[in-house]
């Protein structure tokens, strides 16, 4: 596991750092985003979004659960705080090791269906514009990611 910490100044900032990511990532990766309400999670996505090349506006699946869009790699986009039995029935499975990418807005709630090695990224408000991101990889793929998006 390694884990590392940065600050962002402004939305720009953090949707540019997450699109730089979308542009490394490899189909059947996994990212989880926490943080809290307007923390800039869905921010975030768009920037994954726009690195692999997604055209579509990108908004939060609040009340679909997952939204699918189409880039270089699918983006498969998931929110599931309202998900009370775990996401069980929705064959979570049949993303997280497929032939897109999984971005899951509030993953812990999920925990025991999230694959062992995957990217986890919290988001922190430090005021109005900054952020600070927690970025923890989890596995040989996303530590070696994880250093590729640091240089």
């Amino acid at each position: 596991m390694n884990e590392w910490r940065m600050k962002t100044n402004s939305p720009e900032e953090t949707t540019s750092l997450a699109e730089k990511l979308g542009q490394l990532l490899k189909a059947g990766d996994v990212i989880t985003l926490e943080g809290d309400l307007g923390a800039g999670k869905t921010s975030f996505t768009k920037g994954l979004a726009k690195g692999l090349g997604v055209k579509r506006v990108v908004n939060s699946p609040t009340f679909t659960i997952i939204k699918e869009y189409k880039g270089r790699l699918p983006l498969y986009h998931m929110d599931v705080y309202r998900m009370e039995d775990g996401g069980e029935d929705l064959g979570l499975e049949e993303y997280f090791y497929g032939e897109g990418v999984s971005v899951v807005e509030w993953a812990s709630m999920i925990a025991e269906q999230l694959p062992d090695e995957r990217l986890e990224i919290t988001l922190r408000h430090l005021g109005e514009d900054k952020r600070e991101l927690k970025i923890t990889a989890i596995g040989n793929r996303y530590i070696d990611l994880s250093k590729e998006l640091q240089t």
